[in-house]
């Protein structure tokens, strides 16, 4: 394993481990600062990010900004990163449909992420979504009875909370108390901060 970032993300760009790369523009890579004290964990890279890149930088990834932001979390400050490297999605016309990664895609990257841990160190981790969790805790984790409730994992405090994107989805008229919710479950993780 290797103990600089740019070099796992330079290994992780020439990644064949699973199908996905095969239909995916590029691998997305964690990004933040190498000694981040908050590690934010997602399920795959969406459309967006995976043109681009880097996570969380589509829609979700706003919506992440705004729930830092209410947190009390400067977002320069936090590592982000996937699960899974690669966009999963199917075609429909011209548009990419993201598709939950499998168990599978999730253990083939899970070598890239448990790198990424040992590189940056953080002392607290907020998983976002239910893929995310599962891939951290195991398969009976459920979000609605555990988000927002720091647990320790791995010598570590990890927070499960929902995913930006589920936000995104849900009724225009529930957004604002989806938004203020998750911010509730990262203001969690920012208590926790050494």
């Amino acid at each position: 394993m290797s103990t600089d970032l740019d070099d796992l993300r330079a290994a992780a760009a020439r990644c064949t481990d699973c199908e996905l790369y095969a239909d995916a523009t590029q691998a997305v890579f964690g990004a933040g600062p190498p000694s981040a004290w908050l590690m934010l964990v997602g399920e795959q890279p969406g459309d967006r990010e995976d043109r681009e890149g880097a996570p969380f930088v589509g829609p979700a990834g706003r919506v992440l900004d705004d729930a830092l932001q209410r947190a009390g979390i400067d977002r320069d400050e936090v590592y982000v990163t996937n699960v899974v490297k690669h966009f999963r999605f199917e075609r429909e016309g011209k548009r990419r449909i993201h598709r939950t990664p499998t168990v599978r895609h999730v253990r083939a990257c899970r070598h890239w992420f448990d790198d990424e841990l040992d590189v940056v160190g953080p002392q607290v981790l907020a998983s976002l979504g239910a893929t995310a969790a599962k891939a951290l805790v195991g398969p009976d984790f459920r979000i609605t009875a555990e988000r927002g409730r720091a647990r320790e994992w791995n010598g570590r405090q990890l927070v499960p909370t929902v995913h930006p994107s589920s936000i995104l989805r849900g009724p225009p008229d529930t957004r604002e108390a989806a938004l203020e919710a998750l911010a509730a479950d990262l203001r969690v993780a920012a208590d926790l901060r050494p």
